[in-house]
């Protein structure tokens, strides 16, 4: 069995008006909730009953004071200046893609891809940076390799030290068992 369909005017006798109003806020509430975690949406609610007593819903990170700042911004001359900065931040956004689009190319160049674009003098500039590269990159090898062969010494020579002392140690040690062995 269903529920049949109430009649939507204004119920008449109070209790059952204020319980029918606490009942259908808490599920306006729970709906708001839901539709604000599931759609990512930036939601405020104010609720007013009939005694004048206020209810108040905002999405997470929003208080209902940045929804109203916020609805305020909008519905101003001061909503002009924000759609005003969204445009330049499109603005900004189409000339990194630009960039981006660039660098990419630039990158394709690098690894040998579409060479047959380009021409005779910007291979030969090409060359010359990657013979750049190449030189550097051999000489931060060469650098690490001199680091590698430093700590290498290092290490060797505290092995030749505590072999050193450890002859010693094994030289004393026999020293005293031939001396306890002819006594």
């Amino acid at each position: 069995m269903g529920r049949g369909k109430i009649a939507i005017k204004r119920i008449e006798n109070q209790t059952t008006r204020q319980v029918t109003f606490s009942k259908r806020r808490n599920g306006l509430l729970k709906k708001t909730h839901e539709l604000s975690v599931l759609c990512d949406a930036q939601i405020g609610l104010i609720v007013f009953s009939g005694t004048g007593k206020l209810c108040q819903y905002a999405s997470d990170p929003f208080r209902s004071s940045s929804h109203q700042q916020h609805y305020t911004l909008l519905t101003t001359n001061k909503g002009f200046l924000y759609i005003m900065h969204q445009e330049q931040v499109l603005g900004e956004l189409a000339v990194l893609r630009k960039e981006t689009k660039q660098l990419q190319l630039s990158m394709r160049r690098y690894t040998g891809e579409e060479m047959a674009a380009i021409p005779f003098q910007d291979l030969e500039q090409l060359e010359q940076q990657l013979e750049r590269s190449v030189a550097k990159i051999r000489d931060r090898k060469n650098e690490l390799l001199q680091q590698q062969l430093e700590n290498l010494r290092r290490k060797e020579r505290m092995l030749e030290e505590q072999n050193s002392n450890m002859y010693r140690w094994v030289s004393i040690c026999i020293n005293i068992a031939m001396m306890m062995i002819n006594e």
